[in-house]
């Protein structure tokens, strides 16, 4: 019986090592064999091996307490090796009561190379590859590269990507590998289709997300390149604009891709349901913290009963919530917000509930990926450190912050178990970008001509999130020199100290005689009070120089002076009976002359202006470049005369509203006011005085609003007042026809405005002269139509405005462009 079952046996291994793969068998018959499973280490027997070591080979194997390999341990070991890709093949047999172990060893590269890559420089690729030189080479590894390198391609934009590795054969078992790089033509993005939206048309939304249509001027550009991390990006997108404003219950379903090969190109459509929009019903605040009243945080809610419903504000008023508990001693409070729709009524009742939250602590907070920028740099954006109390409000918070830096492509904060059950582990994997800029840019103006600069900045200087610039201006009536340099973290407080340099000088124009050169510096303070309003603290001190022709400086000599030209002006020559006949009856302003209070201020010489000044700002506009809603209130208040030889308190209001009508059309309120107070009895300077013109009222040239010099044979100069204010109102309409990425849009306006009330010197006893000039505040006002284009060049705007009313004396100017464009 037992020979019957041992012929059994083998008879079905025989059965068995015909269907296996060689390695297999190996194992197969070393497991039949029973003297194998007797083997101990000392008794392997490596064959084949040229670099590795056999000792190292043989480490591989191990044995069990008694020094002994059981067939499970061998196969482990061939398994190990097989794992270490070092090899080829490995077979092991048995003979002469040792185990053999033959290895067949993998080859080693000995350069890598790329061949047809222009895009992408060769350092970038072989960072992002696996096959290295003098590593092993592995076929598995290089067909994986080959599909790395494919990616990095597809990641912008090129999708005909085709990448093929060759292997040359060298001496002593070694290869050379090269890619061998059919880069491709970028693949764009089409079209880009909305479905399922009503409340917004296709041509808004496309102002929301990242992802362009390719057109003529995509070259300029890059998003209108196929990304789907980017179309990915654009889905939250329009989830939080909905969100926004009021569509509680917005669902973007689906981003769905699909290539055109006859358009060659992605056609990109997503996929909404937008649901109804909600307003706020009633706000309230319930505590179940015996000792917090929920209603004494409603100051720090920016949700208010009536209005529409807005994710973004809840999330903020809950981050409020969150900061002011902690500081009333509640570090593990809670605050959840709560909404109860009414779908009849279309509204959301909010609740914030305020609980006492788990005891969870901040263990540990690892910052990863930041190969540039400090870690402290990162860690100062938070508003928790290591072993506060972990709170989901505030580490959303620091990664709104560090967004905003602009420092990073991406930031991602998750979280993790800590070593108890009550520790948590933060980890903030960041991925950096370029963060400085070098520009040359150019534009021209109606006003000042042709201007051209060039600028060098850098965001995140040294790794220590400074900011620096320096640029050198050159224009047709301009040109200065400007350094600046920002320190976000005063003594690692959130208060920013920035400090400019500059210098500048204004040449003589249409606009006005005379030339002004003026440098200096100026400090500052800035304050965040919250995320919409900010408070600048500042000290400026400044020099200032006009310059004249002599032309238009020839009736200053003093005949008391035998070393100047005696040229009398009319008032000097009527006390004194002198005929002027000979000029025309204009004397020495035969040939023009600059008017008054600038030849006062010539005679003075340099003027130096040291003031304190703060600024206050209320910002919610949804885009500070190209804004469609929110609010921007800007209050200005400068006091000269702390030193120096110039005294004024000047004080300026600025206010524009925005907000979207209807069929995407945009409507802007914008009022401005200033007044200027001198302190003392003293003149106050004509360049201190307010200068206005299409700033305030459009359809009047520059400085061509306000009091002016009329005296006969003077060069008319405008005198500035001392009080202005504007209204202006304005239609932005899109042109549908055209597609969304060209940028250009229409627009329809209203102004009135007027400055008034000059200050300054009327009349100069060194020449006897009496400044006559026009000083109304007439009602300015004008209606215009526009053309703005948000072009790849840089922002260009044309005005045509037509004057309603106006003073006698102001000068119209009723076309107007301006832009300019950095390469």
């Amino acid at each position: 019986m037992t020979t019957g079952v041992r012929v059994l046996r083998e008879g079905l291994l025989a059965a068995l090592l015909m269907i296996v793969p060689p390695a297999a068998t190996t194992m197969m018959g070393l497991l039949a064999a029973s003297p194998a499973a007797a083997q101990s280490a000392a008794s392997i027997v490596v064959e084949g091996n040229r670099r590795v070591e056999a000792e190292t080979i043989r480490s591989y194997f191990k044995p069990d307490a008694a020094g002994r390999l059981d067939s499970g341990r061998v196969d482990d070991g061939l398994k190990a090796l097989y794992d270490t890709g070092l090899f080829q093949d490995v077979k092991i047999n048995h003979a002469g009561g040792h185990l053999v172990v033959i290895v067949v060893e993998n080859q080693v590269i000995g350069r890598v190379a790329f061949e047809g890559n222009k895009k992408v420089k060769d350092d970038q690729l072989t960072a992002e590859i696996q096959s290295k030189p003098r590593g092993t080479f592995s076929r598995a590894m290089v067909q994986s590269d080959a599909q790395r390198i494919s990616e990095i391609y597809r990641r912008s934009g090129r999708y005909d990507v085709h990448v093929v590795p060759q292997i040359i054969e060298q001496p002593n078992n070694r290869v050379d590998l090269i890619f061998e790089v059919t880069e491709g033509n970028k693949t764009g993005v089409k079209t880009i289709n909305f479905v399922g939206n009503k409340a917004y048309s296709a041509y808004r939304l496309r102002d929301i997300i990242k992802t362009r249509e390719s057109n003529l001027l995509s070259f300029l550009g890059g998003n209108d390149v196929y990304d789907p991390d980017r179309v990915e990006a654009d889905r939250d997108l329009i989830r939080r604009f909905y969100l926004k404003n009021g569509y509680a219950d917005v669902q973007v379903i689906a981003a769905l891709t699909e290539y055109d090969p006859e358009g060659k190109g992605f056609i990109v459509t997503f996929t909404i349901e937008e649901g109804q929009q909600y307003r706020v019903a009633s706000v309230q605040f319930r505590s179940t913290i015996a000792t917090l009243d929920g209603n004494s945080l409603a100051n720090v809610s920016r949700i208010s009963v009536g209005s529409v419903y807005n994710a973004e504000l809840i999330e903020k008023s809950v981050e409020e919530m969150q900061l002011e508990t902690s500081r009333r001693g509640y570090a593990f409070a809670t605050v959840r917000p709560n909404g109860e729709r009414n779908f009849e009524a279309r509204t959301v009742a909010i609740i914030f509930a305020i609980d006492e939250g788990p005891r969870n602590y901040i263990e540990r907070i690892n910052v990863r990926g930041n190969t540039r920028t400090r870690d402290y740099v990162i860690r100062r954006e938070f508003d928790i450190s290591e072993g506060d109390a972990y709170n989901r409000a505030l580490v959303d918070r620091a990664e709104r912050r560090l967004k905003n830096l602009d420092y990073f492509k991406s930031v991602k904060i998750t979280t993790e178990p800590g070593s108890s059950s009550d520790r948590v582990i933060l980890n903030v994997d960041l991925e950096e970008k370029s963060t400085g800029e070098f520009s040359v840019s150019g534009g021209y103006s109606t006003s000042d001509g042709f201007l051209g600069e060039v600028s060098v900045s850098e965001r995140n200087l040294l790794g220590r999130g400074l900011y620096a610039k320096t640029s050198v201006s050159y224009g047709q009536y301009s040109n200065g020199v400007s350094l600046s340099f920002v320190e976000p973290y005063l003594l690692d407080y959130r208060v920013a100290l920035g400090v400019d340099l500059f210098y500048k000088n204004q040449a003589e124009s249409s606009y006005q005689s005379y030339s002004v050169q003026s440098y200096g510096f100026s400090t500052r303070l800035g304050f965040q009070l919250r995320e919409d309003l900010t408070l600048q603290l500042r000290y400026s001190l400044m020099s200032q120089k006009m310059g004249l022709t002599s032309v238009y400086d020839n009736c200053n000599n003093n005949p008391a002076n035998p070393n100047l030209a005696f040229n009398p002006t009319p008032a000097y020559a009527a006390a004194h009976g002198i005929d002027l006949t000979s000029t025309g009856g204009l004397g020495c302003y035969y040939d023009g002359e600059a008017s008054l209070p600038v030849r006062i201020e010539l005679d003075k010489g340099r003027a130096i202006t040291s003031a304190l000044g703060y600024t206050l700002t209320f910002n919610t506009l949804d885009n500070n470049k190209n804004a469609t809603s929110g609010l921007l209130v800007d209050l200005r208040q400068d006091f000269a005369g702390v030193g120096g030889n110039v005294s004024y308190v000047k004080s300026t209001a600025d206010l524009k509203y925005y907000q979207p009508l209807v069929a995407d059309i945009v409507g802007l309120i914008h009022l401005q006011g200033g007044i200027l107070n001198k302190i003392g009895n003293d003149d106050l300077r004509m360049l201190d005085h307010f200068q206005m013109g299409p700033q305030l009222v459009r359809g009047f040239e520059t400085n061509g609003i306000g009091p002016r010099d009329i005296t006969t044979g003077t060069t008319n100069d405008a005198l500035g007042g001392t009080k202005y204010w504007g209204a202006s109102a304005e239609m932005q309409v899109p042109f549908w026809f055209l597609p969304k990425e060209v940028g250009l849009k229409g627009a329809v306006y209203a102004d009135a405005g007027s400055l008034w009330g000059y200050q300054g010197p009327t009349s100069w006893a060194q020449t006897a002269e009496t400044m006559s000039y026009s000083d109304s505040s007439i009602v300015r006002s004008s209606v215009g139509v526009g053309l703005v284009w948000a072009s790849p060049f840089g922002p260009l705007r044309f005005d045509y405005a037509v004057p309603l009313t106006k003073s006698p004396y102001d000068r119209v100017q009723e076309f107007r462009f301006g832009g300019g464009t950095s390469f």
